[in-house]
């Protein structure tokens, strides 16, 4: 019998339920999906209070993926889909979600999914997502002043660090960590490019070096792509990192070094997970967005 092929590139899988909220009659049950090219995640807000999430990897069908991560969000808790009142899409397929009520750009919702997180002092939101990465400026309500992005290479992204995973065959969980497990720290490679990162980390192993000290010169290449493009729209604290890449402590921490800015770090044993920035941002906008329409039809 042929063993399963490890699948180092993969986060897991999350889902939470609020252990004490029960949605009640005449409960106003909205939901936002952020379908990105990597990872799927739908929140579900009960009266503007999280109630649920669900993250899950995108597939090759972006209804799919946003069938799945809302029916994950769901599973157990006595909610349907028959509840809820309001849904906003978000995300690179965003477009391709049919019941979703309206579609907003994840910028505008990762800024009020990190202002709803991280709390108003957020100004300076860092969103490193699968295929690109999105710097952005806002006040203290979570509104986009100003925002700046990558081209659309996966070069310091989260499918560029998935790649190294798997040509490591080191679980992405653990990068982080193992990229600090060294005597000194490396020049970072040449090279961030998916294709060529690939090459270049295989021909460091066939030179000598160790696995985390390959890891370490990545993170510290993927880091100095992003300060760069934090230095061309500038960094005002406070500072806060959504997306998959902020639970990778060797990037990060090596972006603030380059930055010279701490992040925001979510408190130990928080309900909140940097990826549903994006569906928490889309929930919030859905739950504004029905209420508004609901004053509306009794004037």
């Amino acid at each position: 019998m042929t063993e399963p092929t490890a699948e180092f590139w993969r986060w897991s899988e999350k889902v939470w339920h609020a252990p004490d909220l029960e949605p009640r009659a005449g409960s106003l049950v909205t939901v936002g999906i952020d379908v990105g090219s990597v990872s799927s995640q739908a929140v579900v807000l009960v009266d503007g209070v999280m109630y649920a999430y669900h993250s899950t990897r995108t597939g090759f069908n972006s209804l799919d993926s946003a069938t799945k991560a809302l029916d994950g969000a769901l599973a157990g808790t006595g909610v349907t889909m028959d509840d809820v009142r309001y849904v906003v899409g978000t995300g690179y397929g965003r477009v391709n979600v049919p019941f979703a009520n309206r579609a907003i750009t994840e910028i505008a919702c990762h800024a009020r999914g990190a202002n709803a997180m991280a709390g108003p002092s957020v100004r300076t939101i860092l969103d490193m997502g699968g295929q690109d990465c999105k710097v952005v400026r806002c006040d203290e309500k979570g509104k986009v002043l100003n925002f700046i992005m990558n081209d659309k290479c996966a070069a310091g992204t989260g499918r560029g660090m998935e790649v190294i995973a798997d040509t490591l065959g080191v679980p992405i969980e653990d990068i982080g960590r193992r990229s600090f497990e060294i005597d000194e720290e490396p020049a970072a490679v040449s090279n961030v490019c998916t294709v060529f990162a690939k090459s270049e980390a295989t021909a460091l192993l066939k030179a000598g070096w160790s696995v985390n000290r390959v890891l370490a010169s990545y993170c510290a290449a993927m880091a100095e792509r992003v300060a760069g493009l934090i230095d061309r729209i500038g960094l005002e604290p406070e500072f806060f990192i959504t997306g998959g890449i902020a639970k990778n402590e060797g990037v990060v921490r090596r972006i603030e070094r380059l930055v010279g800015c701490t992040a925001i770090r979510l408190p130990e044993g928080t309900h909140f997970d940097p990826q549903i920035a994006g569906a928490l941002g889309a929930a919030l906008f859905a739950h504004a967005l029905l209420k508004k329409e609901m004053k509306a039809a009794v004037r």
